[in-house]
C-alpha cells in the first residue's frame, strides 16, 4: 500500500488530525485546535514556511520613508518651505537611517538562534545609538529647528512599523465550522 508523502506534510491535513498519533487525535480544545504540542518534522516545517506570508524589513523601511515624505510635504505646505520642512525631513531621516541600519544587519545574519538573537541585540543597540545621535546634533544641523515637527515626524515614521503585522496578512484555513 503506497501512501502519498505530501499528505502528511501538507498543512491542511494537520488540522484534520491525519498526522497525529491515535492517542492525540481526540484531544482538541474548545477552539478546535489540538491541546497537545506536536513538533513538526523538517518537511512539515518547510511546507509551513512556504505557506506563511513574509515581510521584508526593507519594505517596512521604505514605508517609513514614504510616511516621512508625507510629513515633509505637510510641513512644506504649512510653512511654505521653512523650518517645519527641514525639521520634518531630519526627523524622518533619523528614523529611516537608523532602521535601515538594523534591517541591513538583520538581513545579513546567518547561524544558530543564539548568535542571531545576540546579533539582533547588537544591531538594535546601534539603531538606538544612531537615533540618539541624530537627536543630539539636530539643533546644530537644522537651522531654526522645530522640535514638535521633528518629533511628530519621528513618531509617525516609527508607528509605520506597527502596521507591518497587518501587511503580513493572516493565513486563513477552513476548519469546517
Amino acid at each position: 500500500m503506497t501512501s502519498n508523502p505530501q499528505a502528511k506534510t501538507h498543512p491542511s491535513n494537520w488540522e484534520q488530525g491525519s498526522d497525529w498519533d491515535e492517542e492525540d487525535a481526540g484531544d482538541f480544545g474548545p477552539d478546535g485546535r489540538p491541546e497537545k504540542f506536536k513538533t513538526l518534522t523538517r518537511e512539515q516545517a518547510q511546507v509551513l514556511r512556504k505557506t506563511l506570508p513574509t515581510l521584508s524589513p526593507w519594505r517596512v523601511v521604505a514605508a517609513q520613508a514614504a510616511a516621512g515624505l508625507v510629513c515633509v510635504l505637510i510641513g512644506w505646505l504649512v510653512s511654505t518651505g521653512g523650518a517645519l520642512t527641514w525639521s520634518a525631513l531630519y526627523g524622518a531621516a533619523a528614523v529611516v537611517v537608523s532602521n535601515a541600519l538594523l534591517a541591513r544587519g538583520m538581513t545579513k545574519q546567518a547561524g544558530n538562534a543564539v548568535s542571531m538573537a545576540a546579533g539582533f541585540l547588537v544591531w538594535e543597540m546601534l539603531k538606538i545609538a544612531a537615533a540618539i545621535g541624530f537627536l543630539l546634533i539636530a539643533a546644530k544641523v537644522v537651522p531654526h529647528l522645530s522640535w514638535p515637527a521633528l518629533l511628530a515626524t519621528m513618531v509617525v515614521c516609527m508607528k509605520v512599523s506597527w502596521f507591518a503585522l497587518l501587511w503580513r496578512g493572516r493565513v486563513t484555513t477552513n476548519r469546517g465550522l
